[in-house]
């Protein structure tokens, strides 16, 4: 069958439903083998993933209501294209709605046959009946509707109602790839360059960091960094702030102490001249050195260490000026880019990850020097993982305070508080919650 947008996010979809794969990866997996796709295909193809699973309650809800037994009792597969097909018919007004239903109908008819796709073809034509009379307003209550009760309910106390259903609906729609240079200095020329190479695509600069901007339609991100030149890199917006809010400045000792995948230790080093990193799993740290040695970044002493259960390969190391805690999270703040994050999730879950973030920061305090900075983080929006691990972390570590921030880029966005949110439907920059503390003297 020829590979289409539709073909492709159903493919996508089933696979979330029936092996629990990562949207994300599935995606670019999907897209990688869906050579004869262009472009704008495969940017279609990633709206109709993300906007179905977004939907996905709701979307069930919906087709139950359609079928005479009050149910649909579907085979992953079949049920993905259905999916798709009411994304399309509830969320995307530029899509009609016979070629909506007809492909989709079209799909399950050459794999499961015409009795099934002529049922199939009853339920969608009674969706495409009831989207007609969907507004913009019930399509934000749809949305909303979508959200996990319990997710809801954090959202709506830690942003409040308004806040909650505006970050929910900054979230409907995947962001653009976000790129970054290693200093300000450089961004015009390389955005300059990056509108000559992805040729109609729209270039535009970040809004809370000095380093970002944004291509909205260009080729594959890496392959577009790796031809910008000048130390281009791919890192998300808010990520970069985090890593800048530290404040690093040339020849202080410098800890990333949950580096992952390296990006912001990768800022940390080009602003300090080095940065030491840490992380639970040793291979990640022996890639992570070698590839930012690529970016011209220097990574010095590296250690194995479970915070959770003590300093492993930290123990004895010499006190840091300044150290960065991006705490795993719930990633409530990335839900844009990785909607089918809260189906992962659950309340109870959200109270472990609160205890583990208390626990990583709480032993990680003890590597800051005296008057020496700590910037705690996460990419979440909700209070049970920012302003409640914070309050608690400072009950028991009377040694530290909130202080301003170190770094003038996060003292302009966060207007000289102490902490603060990053917002998709404020920054425009996934969510993350930023701390700045300081060890007294």
């Amino acid at each position: 069958m020829r590979p289409t947008a539709r073909l492709s996010a159903g493919k996508v979809v089933a696979r979330t439903l029936r092996d629990g794969a990562f949207a994300s990866a599935a995606l670019s997996s999907e897209l990688d083998r869906a050579v004869q796709l262009e472009p704008r295909d495969k940017a279609l193809a990633t709206e109709l993933v993300y906007g179905a699973l977004r939907y996905r309650s709701f979307l069930e809800g919906e087709l139950a209501r359609a079928s005479s037994r009050g149910e649909v009792d579907l085979d992953p597969d079949t049920l993905a294209h259905l999916l798709v097909a009411g994304y399309q018919l509830f969320g995307l007004d530029r899509v009609p709605p016979f070629a909506a239903v007809n492909e989709a109908v079209a799909l399950v008819s050459a794999t499961r046959g015409d009795r099934v796709a002529g049922f199939c073809n009853a339920l969608l034509r009674r969706l495409a009946e009831r989207a007609l009379v969907l507004d913009e307003p019930g399509r934000v209550e749809a949305l909303f509707a979508s959200t996990p009760a319990w997710l809801a309910q954090a959202l709506t106390r830690s942003l409040g109602a308004e806040g909650a259903r505006a970050f929910l609906v900054a979230s409907r729609e995947a962001p653009p790839p976000c790129f970054g240079v290693p200093r300000p200095e450089l961004r015009d020329a390389v955005m300059a360059r990056a509108a000559e190479l992805a040729k109609g695509a729209t270039v535009t600069p970040g809004r809370v960091s000095p380093l970002a901007f944004t291509v909205k339609g260009g080729a594959k991100p890496a392959a577009l960094a790796a031809s910008l030149g000048e130390g281009t890199f791919v890192q998300e917006e808010g990520s970069q702030l985090v890593a800048l809010s530290l404040g690093a400045t040339p020849g202080e000792r410098v800890l990333d102490a949950c580096a992952g995948r390296g990006n912001k230790t990768a800022l940390l080093a080009l602003a300090a001249g080095s940065c030491d990193a840490a992380d639970v799993h040793p291979k990640k740290l022996d890639r992570l050195r070698e590839e930012l040695a690529e970016r011209g970044a220097h990574v010095g002493e590296t250690y194995a260490v479970d915070w959770s259960l003590g300093k492993g390969d930290a123990e004895g190391a010499e006190p840091y000026d300044a150290v960065l805690v991006d705490a795993p999270c719930s990633g409530t703040g990335t839900l844009r880019r990785r909607p089918d994050m809260w189906l992962r999730r659950s309340p109870e879950g959200l109270a472990e990850l609160a205890a583990l973030q208390l626990r990583i920061v709480s032993e990680v305090a003890s590597l800051v020097r005296r008057g020496g900075r700590l910037v705690y983080a996460t990419c979440s929006v909700l209070t049970e993982e920012c302003e409640a691990v914070v309050e608690r972390f400072l009950e028991q570590n009377r040694e530290f305070a909130l202080a301003p921030f170190a770094s003038e880029v996060a003292r302009e966005v966060f207007g000289g508080a102490t902490s603060g949110r990053l917002l998709p439907h404020v920054h425009g920059a996934d969510g993350y919650f930023v701390a700045s503390l300081v060890r007294s003297a």
